[in-house]
């Protein structure tokens, strides 16, 4: 901490992002990463901009990014006066916060969550309150619903029913569980005047997206990255599609912090990306599948594993530590992650992998559970 620095930079608690160690024949599961390659198409778009002497790299990328808002807009069958892009959806998320939930009341999230949520809250002065997930992890739809008190979360007081907006991953992060359509729509039909927020960062991977339901809800706003189900990680891409209305104030703010987001290369390889679709659905199908098995798997080895509708499980061995699983699978070059949170403190969070990462993972397990 230096005497340079300003009360907010004092104040806040960062981001901690999955590790990325740099270890030979390692085996990565832990930061939730496509086991796959992104589509040939891709590869093929950005050296289609690059032409033969890169000179189009001295020249700044279209700001508004028109190119990839059109194929949004076309795989979703809205208008691109719907879509917003960004830096990732990490980004998206961040203009989000300042731009459309309020700051003069509380904003609702799970208590277990997409951990940046109240990092966001913390860098822009929003209050925020956290609701319990029910026993079995998943988000109740009626605690978002009832035209009371704020729910008063674990060891906070109730306060007042006036809510500056809610926001959930939909499925989870990280514990995989999806809500249905419906129960999307129950909580928006009980909030009509507040902003939902959903982020579906992992819905290709199972789940039903809720972009169809901002037709009918002006209040809604739906986050998607193409880190994941995309395979572009390494390019940060993201994008939100909602009422032109909240996609106005998201552009204020991008247009107010940077407005050239996305470079040429990010565009070109994401519109490439989205209208590869039988690679993406070939690609998903195979995640699923595999998926599944390390699920059976890890269940015939004694693990409790959530149902999940991710690119990965949530899973705990009744007889066994979770921090002293974690570290026995590194000694074997294999790394998963690690939440020291009250409630999921025994829990692992495992990215699926290929079928042969998977595979190893299961055979270390067995060794040291055996």
């Amino acid at each position: 901490m230096s005497r340079f620095w300003s009360q907010v930079a004092r104040d806040l608690t960062p981001y901690v992002p999955g590790e990325q160690p740099k270890i030979a024949n390692l085996i990565k599961l832990n930061t939730n990463e496509n086991p796959f390659p992104p589509s040939p198409k891709v590869l093929a778009a950005i050296q289609a901009e690059l032409g033969d002497d890169a000179a189009r790299l001295r020249l700044y990328p279209d700001p508004n990014a028109d190119l990839l808002k059109a194929a949004v807009a076309k795989r979703h069958a809205v208008t691109a006066q719907q879509v917003f892009v960004g830096n990732g959806s990490d980004e998206v998320l961040a203009h989000v916060f300042l731009a459309l939930l309020k700051h003069d009341a509380p904003i609702l999230f799970p208590d277990i969550t997409y951990s940046f949520y109240p990092v966001y809250c913390g860098l822009y002065g929003v209050e925020f309150r956290t609701v319990p997930l029910a026993d079995d992890f998943s988000i109740n739809p009626a605690d978002y619903c009832t035209p009371r008190a704020l729910p008063a979360g674990r060891g906070q007081p109730e306060k007042s029913s006036k809510i500056g907006g809610i926001i959930f991953p939909n499925p989870n992060a990280p514990t995989g569980r999806v809500l249905a359509l419906e129960a999307v729509e129950q909580i928006l039909k009980a909030n009509p005047d507040t902003v939902v927020v959903v982020d579906e960062a992992y819905i290709d991977f199972g789940g039903e997206t809720t972009i169809p339901l901002v037709e009918r809800y002006d209040n809604l706003l739906v986050v998607h990255t193409l880190s994941k189900s995309r395979s572009l990680a390494g390019m940060r891409v993201g994008f939100a599609v909602g009422h032109p209305a909240l996609i106005e104030a998201l552009e204020r703010v991008k247009n107010s912090f940077n407005s050239y987001p996305l470079d040429r290369l990010a565009i070109v390889g994401a519109v490439a990306a989205i209208e590869d679709e039988a690679y993406f659905e070939q690609t998903c199908r195979a995640v699923i599948a595999t998926r599944e098995t390390l699920s059976a798997d890890l269940a015939a080895l004694g693990f409790d594993v959530l149902p999940s509708t991710a690119n990965f499980i949530f899973a705990r061995h009744p007889q066994r530590d979770a921090v002293e699983l974690a570290k026995a699978l590194r000694e074997r070059s294999i790394i998963v992650r690690h939440f020291k949170l009250p409630r999921i403190d025994q829990f692992l969070r495992i990215t699926v992998g290929t079928d042969g990462e998977c595979k190893a993972l299961t055979d270390a397990l067995r060794e040291i559970t055996a």
